[in-house]
């Protein structure tokens, strides 16, 4: 039996390839820290060419048994995998919050969405079916099959290095795939102990392979001859680029990019319910996460109210490590992060806006990347907090006149991921729901998170495709429809 063990000293993370743990032979390699101590941990050797070609070659030579293999035995593994992933969560939120810097109870409600997904993809044998029509001319029946296109990869990002691997591989496996992993860099023990459970589950070699590196390792797989499919989760510049090389060499490609999500309060929300939600969705994971909600816009006639139970919030927030007991907030991923982090801060009070809480003087740890929430109040729309992704602990207010105002307001943003509106007035909610311009959208819910049973959404520049993550987009996009058109003529 696996055990998830706690990273060890000077770890070195492996390939895993056709079933089997090998070395990456690439010339270049990076350190993994712990983002709470500013501690090198571990190694992450990156991979070369000949690493990359042999991973999509034995995912290729895999896919012709594993793709004619029953669905109904495809799943058996992913169950068993839902079981281990179960027994070991605690154990690989340690891991986790080692190399990432998340709290622990943040840890585990990722790795919690990540069983979620694994266990909606053992419903293949159902959401595979495609649909059959009698007669559908006369004497000729059809018949529209789903099939497996082959190899496909996934290169996903450090903010939820549990969660976002199985927003993929489950699906991917399930419709008869084989898969590919290419993780960040700056967590990549956590995709290898789930990759140890998966050996553990009994997934055929071959079938799932995960391979560490760069930006050119995610290059040369994108565009590789071998591979079939891309999905990534990252940056929208990175996203866009992602999109563009991956579908201009022939792949079926989704890229989910970027955000600046927005939170409405109108003027007749429950301010003390919208202010602990508006704080624990902008601060949890430390702003690391592309549900966020980093701009909150509030009605002129609460705003004075709404800002002091905010501010009130995320001041009794306790920054620390994040495997101590009572820690709200965890570190940011590493220092060069953080320092972009803290020119935002700069450039935020340079455009004027008022600082209810600044994060710099938060008493926090010396070591490690760690940084207090901050709040600016009446940020100009136009200002840079207000518009660019930060991707940390900084919240901009701004001020809306009526609803129509602050609905405008959020429909200017280049970006289209998610949005959320705290109200208890029931034609603002459904006109919030019609109108807004996003992707996933929550009427009193802080964090606009889908259930794995529903697909991600995304718009404008947070997202780059046609068929989202999970749900039945992930069972689309890992699958081509045949149709199969039937005549008898002498029946």
């Amino acid at each position: 039996m696996v055990m998830v063990d706690r990273i060890a000293d000077g770890e070195v993370a492996r390939n895993y390839v056709g079933g089997e743990w090998r070395e990456a032979t690439g010339d270049e390699s990076g350190d993994v820290v712990n983002p709470a101590t500013g501690e090198r941990v571990g190694t992450v050797p990156f991979s070369s060419a000949d690493d990359e070609d042999e991973a999509v070659a034995l995912a290729n030579e895999a896919f012709a048994e594993w793709s004619s293999t029953a669905v109904e035995e495809r799943i058996q593994p992913l169950f068993r995998l839902k079981s281990l992933l179960e027994e070991h969560q605690e154990s690989l939120a340690e891991v986790l919050v080692t190399e990432h810097g998340k709290t622990k109870r943040e840890a585990m409600g990722e790795i919690r969405r990540g069983i979620e997904n694994v266990e909606v993809a053992c419903g293949v044998p159902s959401t595979m079916q495609a649909g059959h029509l009698p007669h559908a001319a006369p004497d000729i029946d059809e018949t529209a099959v789903r099939q497996p296109l082959g190899t496909v990869v996934a290169v996903t990002p450090f903010n939820f290095p549990a969660m976002i691997p199985l927003w993929f591989l489950p699906y991917a496996v399930a419709t008869g795939n084989t898969f590919v992993l290419k993780p960040s860099e700056r967590d990549p023990f956590t995709p290898n102990r789930i990759a140890e459970l998966v050996d553990e589950a009994g997934f055929p070699d071959g079938v799932v392979n995960v391979v560490h590196g760069g930006p050119d390792t995610v290059n040369r797989l994108i565009t590789h001859d071998g591979v079939e499919a891309v999905s990534f989760v990252g940056s929208t510049p990175i996203a866009e680029h992602v999109y563009e090389t991956a579908a201009g060499a022939g792949k079926r490609v989704q890229a989910q990019g970027g955000a600046k999500n927005h939170v409405v309060v109108s003027a007749n929300a429950d301010l003390a319910y919208a202010a602990e939600k508006t704080c624990s969705s902008a601060f949890a994971n430390a702003g690391q996460r592309c549900l966020a909600n980093p701009v909150a816009v509030v009605e002129d006639a609460v705003y004075d109210e709404f800002v002091d139970r905010l501010v009130a919030e995320a001041e009794a927030m306790e920054v620390g490590p994040g495997l101590d007991e009572g820690t709200d907030m965890g570190p940011l991923v590493s220092g060069p992060h953080r320092d972009s982090v803290l020119e935002y801060v700069e450039a935020g009070v340079e455009e004027g806006a008022e600082v209810l809480l600044d994060g710099r003087e938060r008493d926090v740890p010396e070591e490690g990347y760690h940084l207090g929430p901050t709040v600016f109040g009446d940020v100009d729309p136009d200002a840079s907090v207000a518009r660019e992704e930060i991707f940390g602990p900084v919240l901009a207010l701004l001020r809306a006149e009526d609803f129509d105002d602050a609905l405008s307001l959020v429909n200017r943003s280049r970006y289209g991921n998610a949005a959320s509106l705290f109200t208890r007035d029931g034609g603002e909610a459904r006109r919030f729901r019609l109108e807004v311009d996003a992707g996933n959208v929550g009427v009193n819910v802080g964090t606009a998170a889908p259930m794995a049973f529903f697909h991600f959404g995304g718009d404008k520049d947070s997202f780059f495709g046609d068929l989202h993550a999970q749900g039945d987009d992930a069972v689309r996009f890992y699958t081509d429809e045949t149709v199969y058109i039937e005549r008898w003529p002498d029946a």
